[in-house]
């Protein structure tokens, strides 16, 4: 142990004890997109901090289903740890006498796991850093707020909407206050700073977004949003559900994906944003319009690991706001990637892209990550993005999308999977072990849920994202 690993250790003992934890779960996402994890009691978290829990390898090859697909490596014969990151340590509003702290996924010997997406993260971080970047970022999701009640006619249950309030309106601020202002406070006691709210569009719909930060942070951020959104509602007798289309005829849940980068100076401390370029007639630089570029080369697989679930391709429809073709644009909100204008007295360091076909269902680690290699590949190559977008491009011609290189985005999981499979960039990012643990898992998926009608796959996803 390092004297930083130490005295970062030191501080996160020390916290629990003042806040009286009883226990502190060690969280990871796997890559069904479930947050996962087992929790260590107070009195051995030194040692466990130290040493990782124990648990078995063939959970990264788990299904959301909870089936294990078939991955070398990853049986009931071999043992990983959960080794909790100790500067992440929090505690649970919602949960008293429990905390939380993120966890990599190590070997034995401590040593990375090749299947840790946590790892990948921080791998596709350093390799932007070597190429003179730092990335801040912040995931924008949605979700909807209801009760589980069982099916009339004898089906699966379902999530019923808490109210049916238009978009944005007062009505809706005023039926989930209560529930808001309760997960606004459990937000912000972890660290994650709150920056707006609003009832969105679907019945029961709520989105409140938190404030940007590094990228791994802004991972880390998700993965406790998520859990603190369905935290709050269950100790309210509510049932929270960030998945894509839990409801199928109301709006779908997104979690878009905010970034912008920042020059390293030479000692490694942050200069100039890389975005910007007030000369430039939509604010971006060069370097913002060849990270776009590579975005929408790699954008078939990227969809695989930043819309991972089968009820995800049920919200990527034309016209759903959600993104549904492989173009840019500028404050387009029906484009893949959006160009977004800049605040009104801070125009250098407010200009990001915002990805737009991201969802909760996806392992934030993973999503991200990729989204960091495919963006630095452009940079590399220097992508031309062609022509920005600036129309609905489902009212284009099937000649004038032709020209705009408008291709439609994967229609299902099974398809975005294939493209993710072909593109040799991610897949070499990923890693073998990673990469083949990812195609089984989600391949699976995908031929259970074939299997199964649409009330089905919506409850078994509202029931677990």
């Amino acid at each position: 142990m390092t004297p930083a690993d130490a005295s970062g250790t030191s501080v996160a003992i020390d916290t629990a004890n003042e806040l009286n934890l009883e226990l502190v779960r060690f969280l990871y996402a796997d890559h069904g997109g479930v947050t996962r994890g087992k929790a260590a009691a107070l009195r051995f978290l030194p040692e466990r901090i130290a040493s990782g829990i124990g648990h078995t390898t063939a959970m990264m090859a788990i299904t959301m289903l909870e089936t294990l697909a078939p991955v070398d490596g990853m049986s009931p014969v071999g043992e990983v740890r959960i080794k909790p990151d100790p500067e992440t340590l929090v505690a649970l509003p919602y949960a008293p006498g429990a905390g939380a702290m993120l966890a990599d996924l190590v070997r034995p010997d401590g040593q990375p796991w090749e299947a840790c997406s946590r790892t990948f993260l921080k791998q596709a971080i350093a390799e932007l850093a070597s190429e003179g970047f730092t990335m801040e970022a912040a995931f924008e999701p949605e979700f909807t707020l209801g009760r589980r009640e069982p099916d009339p006619s004898g089906g699966p249950d379902r999530l019923v909407p808490t109210d049916d309030s238009l978009c944005y309106s007062a009505t809706g601020f005023h039926q989930a206050h209560d529930f808001v202002m309760e997960l606004v406070g459990a937000l912000n006691a972890q660290g994650l700073k709150v920056e707006h709210y609003y009832p969105e569009l679907g019945h029961g719909q709520q989105e409140i977004s938190i404030r940007h930060a590094p990228a791994l942070q802004a991972a880390d951020h998700h993965v406790l949003y998520r859990e603190t959104v369905r935290g709050v509602a269950f100790r309210r007798g509510l049932w929270a559900s960030l998945a894509p289309k839990p409801i199928p005829d109301q709006a779908g849940n997104g979690t878009h994906l905010h970034a912008s980068l920042t020059e390293l100076n030479a000692d490694g401390s942050p200069g100039a944003p890389a975005f910007t370029d007030p000369s430039d007639r939509y604010g971006l630089s060069k370097t913002g319009y060849h990270f776009i570029g590579g975005l929408l080369k790699h954008i078939g697989g990227l969809v695989a690991l930043s819309c991972g679930s089968v009820n995800s391709y049920r919200r990527l429809q034309p016209q759903f706001w959600s993104s549904a073709y492989t173009v840019y644009g500028m404050d387009n909100r029906e484009a893949a990637v959006r160009i977004c204008s800049p605040l009104r007295g801070d125009p250098a360091s407010t200009v990001n892209l915002e990805f737009k076909p991201s969802d909760s269902s996806a392992n934030p680690y993973l999503a991200l990550g990729a989204f960091i290699y495919a963006g630095l590949d452009g940079i590399r190559q220097r992508i031309d993005p062609g022509e920005a977008v600036n129309v609905d491009p489902a009212t284009m011609t099937e000649e004038e999308r032709q020209t705009a290189g408008a291709r439609r985005l994967p229609l299902s999981l099974a398809e975005a999977l294939d493209e993710l499979a072909l593109d040799d960039l991610l897949i070499s990012k990923l890693g073998p072990m990673r990469s083949t643990a990812y195609l089984a898992v989600k391949r699976a998926e995908a031929a259970a849920f074939a299997e199964h009608d649409t009330a089905w796959e919506c409850f078994q996803h509202f029931l677990r994202f």
